[in-house]
């Protein structure tokens, strides 16, 4: 009977932990990015562990861009939404006045793509870069945002980068109405490639200083209890003495990891914190495909990756 005592609590253990290291397998984090100009469209690499990542489809690309004038397929952000699809924006030029949508179920057949005219609005509009999605769980709809340069808008800053931005934001609940554009954040500077979480309370916006007199070129970080307004002014760099773009941010286990591209390297970078305060350069831990321009990290479960991965066959 004791023996039976010692044995009954030792096998639950097993058991527990066995069905919590199955639940842990059953997400694969993916990367979303383009390479070269952005004229073959979309690619997705894969990774266990956040550190080691692989091309899938034999890096071919998943959905060759169609929509805009340059038909190109820059920055591409991917997220999965509560209604079981994966939806994604992207960067369709590098001088028109809006972005790329489609959506997919699994990552290999995909919607129509659609042109969604965000600044169109705004006659003199030089571009639209970058664009973000965000599932909003307390509202119940997307926010899309991206970065804008409007000529004359912002004179304090005029010449303080290749352009002048500020990021503009849209909200929709179906991508199929939008609500009227509106400025995101502005602090005072030249600003571009926003990334956002939600941490209990708070929302938490990753973004580049586009500075480039005196040169700045770095993530930093801006805080605020709502979601598209109240921004704080940006944290000091989080990243080191280079020039990163095009930051993309997810939790492992215990840390908080940023990826970007240190693209005057041609080289991805990485940085983590378990506070999302003090932040550790990771960037020799981790290997991308040599080529990858930045895009958005994400999870999937295990029956989305297994299809995935036949195509490397």
């Amino acid at each position: 009977m004791n023996n039976q005592r010692l044995i009954l609590p030792f096998i639950f253990l097993i058991i527990f932990s066995n069905a919590f290291s199955q639940k842990d397998n059953d997400e694969i984090y993916l990367f979303s990015y383009f390479m070269g100009n952005g004229e073959d469209g979309l690619h997705l690499s894969y990774s266990r562990d956040g550190y080691e990542w692989e091309a899938l489809n034999n890096n071919k690309s998943f959905l060759k861009p169609q929509v805009g004038n340059d038909k190109l397929m820059r920055d591409p952000c991917i997220i999965s939404g509560p209604d079981g699809k994966f939806h994604m924006v992207w960067t369709v030029s590098w001088n028109e006045k809006g972005i790329g949508y489609a959506w997919s179920e699994d990552l290999i057949n995909w919607s129509e793509q659609k042109y969604i005219p965000v600044m169109e609005h705004e006659e003199t509009a030089q571009n639209c870069w970058a664009p973000e999605v965000f599932w909003d769980e307390d509202s119940k709809q997307y926010i899309v945002f991206w970065s804008t340069t409007i000529p004359g808008r912002f004179p304090e800053t005029e010449n303080a980068g290749d352009r002048n931005h500020r990021m503009y934001f849209v909200s929709t609940k179906d991508f199929e109405s939008f609500s009227k554009t509106k400025l995101f954040y502005d602090k005072g500077f030249n600003v571009i490639d926003g990334t956002l979480i939600k941490v209990k309370n708070e929302y938490i916006l990753f973004l580049k200083d586009e500075t480039r007199e005196p040169a700045q070129k770095n993530i930093r970080i801006a805080k605020s209890k709502k979601l598209t307004s109240e921004y704080s002014k940006p944290t000091q760099p989080i990243t080191g003495n280079y020039w990163a773009e095009g930051p993309t941010v997810i939790k492992i286990k215990d840390h908080w990891i940023v990826y970007f591209d240190k693209y005057r390297k041609h080289s991805m970078g990485a940085i983590r914190s378990k506070d999302l305060k003090s932040w550790e350069d990771i960037s020799e831990q981790i290997s991308f495909l040599e080529g990858t321009r930045h895009g958005t990290v994400f999870k999937v479960q295990n029956d989305v990756f297994q299809k995935l991965m036949e195509l490397n066959k």
